[in-house]
């Protein structure tokens, strides 16, 4: 990093690890890149130690303070990993978060949509939540997925490919609108 880059507390997004069994290694690294606060459950904590991170918060049912020094705990049952974690983030003004899991239900971040920028990273995409009105730059023939069902909705250099399944027809910026506050869209990785 050189010097005249200076990274304050809470600018770049905080990492929740929920599960690592399918991500890349280049892509911890990218994501790990800016040193953001790290928050792990039990089940990922053995690993992102591993990897010799720094862990910041491990959410879980019970303390194991044996693993790193300075790491906080935030008391959590395996229900309330995601609720609690992101309510935290939330509550200490963090603008934004990136997860990175092995299961994904949407129900879990919908609460969370006009309070953080959130990122998912499951199963080999990239999961966020738009706006009506969204666009973004992208090569052709990208997929863009609709997790959410777009009610009223309209595109521009997308084209359908099958039930919420788009393709992108060429470079440049596709757009979206439609009637519901946000929806979800993936991305393949």
């Amino acid at each position: 990093m050189s010097s005249h880059h200076i990274v304050r507390e809470k600018q770049e997004p905080a990492l929740l690890v929920l599960g690592l069994n399918s991500f890349s290694d280049e892509l911890l690294g990218q994501l790990l890149e800016w040193s953001p606060t790290v928050i792990v459950t039990n089940q990922t904590a053995e690993s992102v130690n591993a990897y010799g991170i720094k862990i910041d918060w491990i959410i879980a049912a019970e303390f194991n303070d044996q693993l790193q020094s300075d790491m906080k705990w935030m008391p959590a049952n395996e229900a309330e990993l995601i609720e609690n974690s992101l309510k935290y983030l939330v509550d200490h003004n963090y603008p934004a978060v990136n997860i990175i899991t092995d299961e994904f239900e949407l129900n879990d971040y919908l609460d969370f949509c006009d309070k953080i920028d959130m990122v998912i990273f499951y199963d080999n995409k990239k999961i966020y939540c738009v706006n009506s009105g969204f666009s973004k730059w992208k090569p052709t023939g990208d997929i863009i997925e609709f997790l959410s069902e777009p009610q009223q909705f309209h595109s521009s250099g997308l084209i359908m490919l099958s039930h919420n399944r788009y393709q992108t027809t060429n470079d440049g910026f596709f757009s979206i609108q439609f009637e519901q506050p946000f929806i979800f869209i993936a991305e393949e990785l």
